[in-house]
């Protein structure tokens, strides 16, 4: 197969998620890997590197789609893209599809098969792993007096406290935030739903962090003595409330800051989406920091890893096709987005009312012992496509 490598084009994206290691691999397995130049300046990859291990090299994002049968990249596919999708052509990028509907449609408008790559971590994705190292950071930057902050340092100095942070949702992207803090002496509480996980993350910090279970109740009495606080949490799409609201935000000190990490619209009432280039802004005298792509900001460790962890896929697809590297490995087969003009995607049948199929369905493979995965989320919809 033809094997495409796109330079990504969102603003403040420097990642890649194929480095010349990943070149070499799937050269090695007999396929013709095409690369965008300039696709891994950004991390630290010229395009010399990737053209001493087997890559052709193009000069257009034309050339890719036209030429490739599996294209891929970081981030989301962007409107001028869409024209350029062709059927049965297979794309594995950030899709995140409950969001963007524009984005879905024109997925299968093209009848192209489509993978997201967010839903495809067995063990949760270095890109989790990256934001909320990066975001605990960027959070203890945003209190700095220059950016508005209340300009406390993250351990305090002789005489004065240190930074009380308070980090919202304990997976792999809050557990990696907590791990920042903790190392630099943060006074850090964790909240989750589940004591279960409360309990792992109190033994992993060694008994050195506060947990506390999330709900309203608690948030409402904490953040006003709050100093930092960072979204991590899954926010469902169809969510009738906001975690944090307006008057929430409000009984914050000035010169506090929220960093969503998470990005999910409807968190946070007072959120709006930023970027590396003007990251910050003040509301309800809190800073927000929000950009949706922190793991830019360290982009070839990031890259290194997320390349890394994607390869199993890219070369099961190539060597196995889509039905085979499916029913192999179930995390792969519930990121199955569309395909050929079918949505397989749960979650957004829910969201955006649309029919679905899936995906065991439409490729056949229902009737196999398939590798088993959860479920992405726990939003459902019974809105069937009939084959």
């Amino acid at each position: 197969m033809k094997f495409g490598l796109l330079k990504d084009i969102k603003t403040g994206e420097y990642r890649t998620i194929v480095t010349p290691a990943e070149v070499d691999a799937i050269v090695g397995d007999g396929h013709e890997v095409y690369v965008q130049r300039g696709a891994g300046i950004g991390a630290g990859f010229s395009d010399e590197q990737y053209e001493k291990e087997g890559a052709k090299l193009v000069d257009t994002m034309e050339e890719i789609y036209g030429t490739c049968d599996f294209v891929t990249k970081v981030k989301e596919l962007e409107p001028c893209e869409f024209p350029l999708l062709r059927e049965n052509q297979i794309i594995l990028t950030c899709i995140h599809p409950a969001a963007h509907p524009q984005e879905v449609q024109a997925l299968l408008d093209s009848k192209c098969i489509s993978f997201s790559a967010e839903d495809s971590h067995r063990y949760g994705s270095p890109n989790c792993e990256a934001a909320g190292k990066m975001g605990a950071l960027m959070g203890l930057d945003s209190l700095l007096s220059i950016h508005g902050g209340k300009g406390k340092f993250v351990n305090g100095l002789g005489g004065a406290p240190g930074v009380k942070a308070l980090v919202l949702g304990g997976g792999t992207v809050g557990r990696a935030c907590v791990s920042v803090l903790h190392a630099l002496g943060a006074w850090v509480t964790v909240m989750d739903i589940n004591i279960g996980t409360l309990r792992d993350i109190s033994q992993q910090f060694n008994e050195e962090i506060n947990t506390q279970i999330s709900n309203r109740y608690n948030l409402k009495k904490l953040l006003p003595e709050i100093d930092v606080v960072y979204n991590c949490v899954r926010w469902p799409k169809n969510a009738t409330e906001y975690m944090i609201d307006r008057e929430m935000v409000r009984s914050m000190e000035k010169g506090s800051v929220i960093v969503d990490i998470s990005n999910d619209v409807g968190a946070i009432e007072t959120f709006h989406e930023t970027t590396h280039d003007d990251p910050r802004y003040i509301e309800e005298g809190v800073v927000h920091y929000c950009v949706s792509n922190i793991p830019g900001a360290i982009a070839q460790s990031t890259s290194i890893a997320y390349a890394a962890s994607v390869l199993p896929h890219f070369r099961s697809i190539l060597n196995n096709g889509v039905a085979e590297a499916c029913a192999r490995d179930g995390f792969l087969r519930r990121s199955l987005t569309t395909y050929q003009g079918y949505l397989t995607h749960e979650e957004t049948s829910a969201i955006q009312n649309r029919p679905w199929v899936r995906p065991e369905d439409i490729l056949g493979i229902a009737d196999r012992e398939l590798d088993p995965a959860p479920r992405t989320t726990n939003t459902r919809s019974e809105n069937f496509i009939q084959l």
